[in-house]
């Protein structure tokens, strides 16, 4: 009999996930361009502040966003690797031991590559620093490549959308594993956050007073 569907992911940590996939992809395509550079550093300030929200919520979230949940040793990712090469995978209702671990590199990488960035756009470490940066985000790539394979591979073995649950929140389960509450109130600030961000960066970096800064230099320099 097939298990009922049950509400795993609340809200937050959806809305998390999708901001922070977008902020990266956004980045990582602006990363070597002059025109963008401004949109570039916008995303890699949101890709901070959205992992600075999930360690909070790492451990205020719903039951299966919390760190606690998905706290797990090397021997059991070992463990969970081998099976999933035996094509036999243990099933999880949150994250499974090779995605959890895959989510602490990205936070960490995340910080880091932010950080680094920062350091590099204030001019304060010269071209080293640049290729700390440039290293990092490529690091921080492969962490996400792995870990949509391992979500695709998974996926398949255990015969569920990961993708579709990450959107929904919902899995099959025992009703007794699921959540209480969306926690619509949190996404909704989370977004709207944001999107506040988002725009008052655009009026900033790519208004008037960024169009003028030439001119100002000029007009300092006739003086």
């Amino acid at each position: 009999m097939e298990k009922p569907k049950i509400l795993v992911w609340d809200l937050p940590t959806r809305a998390f996930h999708w901001l922070l996939a977008g902020s990266f992809v956004g980045a990582f395509l602006t990363a070597e361009s002059e025109r963008y550079r401004d949109v570039h550093v916008m995303l890699g300030y949101t890709t901070l502040g959205l992992i600075a929200f999930r360690v909070l919520w790492g451990f205020v979230g719903t039951r299966y966003a919390r760190f606690n949940s998905f706290t797990f040793s090397m021997r059991k990712v070992s463990e969970y690797l081998r099976s999933l090469l035996a094509r036999d995978p243990a099933h999880y209702v949150g994250h499974n031991p090779a995605g959890s671990w895959a989510i602490y590199a990205l936070l960490v990488l995340g910080v880091l590559t932010g950080i680094s960035g920062y350091a590099t756009y204030e001019e304060l470490g010269g071209d080293r620093l640049g290729a700390l940066h440039e290293a990092l985000g490529n690091a921080m790539l492969g962490i996400v490549m792995l870990h949509i394979a391992g979500v695709v591979l998974s996926g398949f073995l255990h015969r569920e959308n990961l993708v579709k649950a990450m959107l929904t929140g919902y899995k099959r389960g025992d009703a007794s594993d699921g959540i209480v509450g969306r926690r619509s109130v949190v996404a909704g600030l989370l977004v709207v956050t944001t999107v506040v961000f988002w725009a008052g960066g655009f009026d900033d970096w790519f208004g008037t007073p960024t169009a003028t800064k030439p001119a100002q230099q000029a007009t300092d320099g006739d003086h």
